[in-house]
Formats: C-alpha cells, structure tokens, sequence
C-alpha cells in the first residue's frame, strides 16, 4: 500500500534523514516514535504529498489519502458540522441533504453529536481533535496518516482517542501510518513500531516485542534513559 524507498530531505543544507525506506501493506497499522527534530513529521508530510524529498521515492497504491494535522487544521470560522461538509464538497462534490446525512453519521460515530452549531473554540481538546478525526475520515480514505493525535490530551481523552482510531481502521478496513512520542498509545494503535532517530530507521517489531527489546536505541527512547546511543554514553 506504502512504499518509502531510499527517501531523504535536507534543510538549508542539513540533511535530515537519508536512504529511509519503509513498507507497509494493506490493512497495517504503523507507528513511528522517535526524538523530537528527528524528521518523523518531515516524512509523514513527503509520504501525504506535501513535501517533496530531495531523494528517494514514495508509491502509494491509493490516491485515496487522508491526514490528521498534530493541530487538527481545522477551520476556525466553520461550526462543527460545516467543517465535514467543507471536504464532503470539495473533495466528494457531495453536497444537500446527503452530505448533511453523512457528517451526521460521522459526527455520531466520533461522539460529536449535539455539537454540530458551535464553533471550533468552543469544544474542548479532544472533542476538536475527534473532529479531526472524522473530517479526516469523511472523505472514506483508504490510507490514513496520523501526526501526534493524542498530542497535549490527558491520559484519559489520549486513550480514548486511541481506541477510537484503532476502532475506526478496523471498520473502514483501511491502512494506518501514525507519529506520536506517546508509548502507551504507539502500543495501543500500531501492529508494528519503528524508531526514527539520528537519520536512521530502525525497526523494533510488534509492541510485545518493543517492550522486550535488547537495542540499545531502542530501550533509550521508550525507557527514556539519560545515557545510550542517542545522547552518548553507553545503557
């Protein structure tokens, strides 16, 4: 379904990640977590098409895409509602009573029902970022790309929102990529973590298999030790 082969990207001469390559099949759910400047945005944006890299390629077997931006980028002069009927006319030429029928049906799904007249600034964090969710959604995207969704919630809304995500990609059958930084999420959503750090894609398995890991960058990132190959200084 993804395809990232030898990609890389440098900014004002820096390069930032070189010779990346990743693949994930249909129906996948992938995390990737790693230090903060380490490019893992950077390379969810070359892969939605917003960036281009200066190497490599990606090949996505769907054009059929969407994102969830770590700000959800919604609008803010749309009430709840018009901001699913935005992307149902846009991008579906969906419009009147059926693009009216579908956000409904979204907004249900996503615990947004009742809020359909207010106003971006007036639901909290989490209900914005499940507005995200299902603007994103809305569109029946077979391919989903997630930066931080659980980014600034408390323990309690992250952890919904997470099962809400895994809950959604089983029902529309669709393939995940997802950053976060979040362990207890990148556990809870990804079939499969990999670590992007110091330029380098590292991959660390299932989440059982994390939490077991032997790799010294690894067990640096996810048990947040102070010495290791990502700081200097030996585990």
């Amino acid at each position: 379904m993804i395809s990232v082969k030898n990609v890389g990207k440098s900014f004002h001469g820096r390069w930032i990640f070189r010779n990346l390559s990743l693949e994930i099949g249909n129906g996948q759910s992938i995390v990737l977590i790693g230090p903060s400047g380490g490019g893992k945005s950077t390379l969810l944006k070359i892969i939605a098409g917003l960036i281009v890299p200066d190497e490599g390629r990606v090949q996505i077997s769907s054009k059929n895409v969407g994102m969830l931006f770590q700000k959800n980028a919604l609008f803010d002069s749309l009430t709840v509602e018009e901001n699913l009927l935005f992307p149902l006319k846009e991008i579906k030429k969906l419009t009147g009573i059926k693009a009216q029928e579908k956000a409904s049906r979204f907004l249900k799904q996503v615990g947004l029902n009742g809020c359909e007249k207010q106003f971006p600034d007036e639901i909290s964090g989490g209900m914005q970022k499940r507005l995200g969710i299902a603007r994103a959604l809305i569109v029946e995207p077979e391919v989903i790309l997630y930066d931080e969704p659980t980014a600034g919630l408390d323990p309690i809304t992250s952890k919904t929102i997470a099962d809400l995500i895994r809950k959604l990609m089983v029902e529309s059958r669709s393939t995940l990529l997802t950053v976060t930084n979040d362990m207890q999420r990148a556990y809870q959503i990804g079939d499969e973590i990999y670590l992007l750090a110091q330029g380098q894609m590292t991959p660390g398995g299932n989440p059982e298999q994390v939490q077991a890991t032997k790799l010294p960058e690894l067990r640096q990132f996810i048990y947040g030790l102070k010495t290791g190959p990502l700081t200097g200084g030996l585990i």
